[in-house]
């Protein structure tokens, strides 16, 4: 009987065998096989040697490789590689045996603050078996590669000015109530704004007081999907305004191809969209349609003056733009968040999602878009937020680089907080990670209300 690939590596983290009789080998912080495209005898983990996998400049990296199988799995062989932010310079690769537990050592260092990255793969005899593993190189000091232009406050507030001399016109019409969230009234909503409106669902509790319920803003992530409405629901049973926006200002509920052929047409390249220049770049009109969103949530008469902005991906750059943007916002939690340190390259380093700024043949970044990126960078936006900051970073996040995300992290003057996940991907494969981090979101905003109440 073959084992399936998650036990394998439930076995990899846990069931580990001595180097040598005197020489323990624990991996700490290790990564989970991918996930093979049939049934494999083997799995294979690499992990660091120290469970948070920080480390200053210099220090001695220990990635620790380890394979489980129903076959033998002494003097097999595999092949590596180690890079700078997953794909830099400084590059090493080859090939290692592992003894006769199944285990290898590779040692590495950087003389700089970043992230150092180990692929290992494992050919089990029909496919190939990958896996990531990453430390922290003094991620406290990783600073933004570039400088917020001179011109950014009056940029933005030029736009905003253009947005406040839009009337805030709200399009509301109640829809079909969930079964499953009893207590709670949904709306398809839609905002007059800059461009294109906002759109997409709103909840809130059925009975309500006036000033007595904080709001939550949720910008989703990247894509053109269809908006779900449940989501705004779960967080109005807990009390909350609850405002899910779609990125695009498209409407909600409507049929599947609708998504798809704007995904596949009109919106297909919207990442880039106009990037050679500022005033023409696609997510201009995102980040006015979040200031937008937060007037109608902040002009509501049951908001009780906490507006709490939660967003992953996509939706975490959106937040942290539009906490820089605007002062009503109480608190901030994102989760691998995008669009931060567009500008990776100046300083050899690998650029944030969605890596807009495109390279010539000279190997240089193309001059226009550079410039034009940096004022929707959100390690500028970062030093600019008044409200408590919560970032949730991976660190084989090849999406949403961590290298950037604490960019934007070490910007932020308020009081913040991070939470390293060693182990984590773009999309934070650990089951009990979206539970949790919803719930710090609730116990977050408790504690506003409690300061508040003081």
């Amino acid at each position: 009987m073959k084992y399936s690939p998650s036990t394998l590596a439930c076995l990899a983290a846990l069931s580990l065998q001595p180097l040598t009789v005197l020489q323990p080998l624990t991996v700490l912080a290790t990564s989970s096989a991918s996930e093979p495209s049939i049934a494999s005898d083997y799995a294979i983990s690499v992990g660091t040697d120290r469970e948070d996998a920080i480390y200053h400049r210099d220090d001695k990296v220990a990635f620790q490789v380890l394979l489980l199988g129903k076959e033998s799995i002494a003097n097999k062989t595999f092949s590596w590689k180690l890079t700078k932010d997953g794909c830099l310079p400084p590059i090493k690769q080859g090939t290692a045996t592992l003894n006769q537990y199944g285990k290898a050592i590779l040692p590495a260092s950087l003389n700089e603050p970043g992230f150092l990255t180990c692929d290992v793969t494992f050919n089990d005899g029909t496919q190939d078996l990958k896996v990531t593993a990453a430390a922290a190189i003094d991620p406290m000091d990783i600073q933004p590669s570039m400088p917020a232009p001179r011109d950014f406050d009056e940029f933005w507030e030029a736009k905003k000015k253009a947005l406040a001399a839009v009337p805030p016109v709200v399009h509301m019409k109640q829809v079909e109530a969930l079964a499953d969230r009893p207590g709670v009234d949904i709306f398809d909503l839609q905002v007059d704004c800059l461009g294109k409106p906002v759109s997409g669902y709103y909840a809130r509790p059925s009975k309500t007081e006036p000033k007595s319920h904080p709001a939550l803003l949720m910008p989703e992530g990247a894509g053109v999907v269809p908006t779900d409405k449940a989501a705004p629901a779960r967080w109005a049973q807990k009390g909350y305004l609850a405002l899910d926006i779609n990125a695009h200002g498209i409407p909600v509920g409507q049929p599947a191809k609708f998504y798809s052929d704007l995904a596949n047409g009109e919106l297909k390249n919207y990442r880039k969209d106009g990037a050679s220049s500022r005033d023409t770049y696609y997510f201009l009109g995102m980040y006015l349609r979040m200031v937008r969103a937060i007037d109608f949530l902040t002009s509501q008469p049951e908001w009780n003056g906490i507006l709490v902005l939660q967003g992953v991906s996509q939706g975490g750059g959106q937040a942290l733009a539009a906490a820089g943007l605007d002062s009503r916002v109480s608190l901030v939690v994102v989760s691998s968040a995008a669009l931060c340190d567009h500008t990776g390259m100046v300083a050899a380093r690998v650029a944030g999602w969605p890596k807009v700024v495109p390279i010539g043949p000279d190997g240089k970044p193309e001059p226009a878009t550079l410039e034009a990126s940096r004022y929707f960078d959100c390690v500028n936006f970062a030093s600019r937020i008044k409200a408590p900051v919560i970032f949730c970073i991976g660190f084989v996040d090849m999406t949403t680089p961590p290298t950037g995300q604490y960019a934007a992290y070490n910007q932020v003057k308020t009081r913040k907080e991070v939470y390293p996940k060693p182990q984590n991907g773009h999309g934070h494969d650990d089951p009990d990670f979206w539970g949790w981090f919803n719930e710090m979101t609730v116990s977050k905003t408790a504690e506003l209300k409690n300061i508040a109440g003081k």
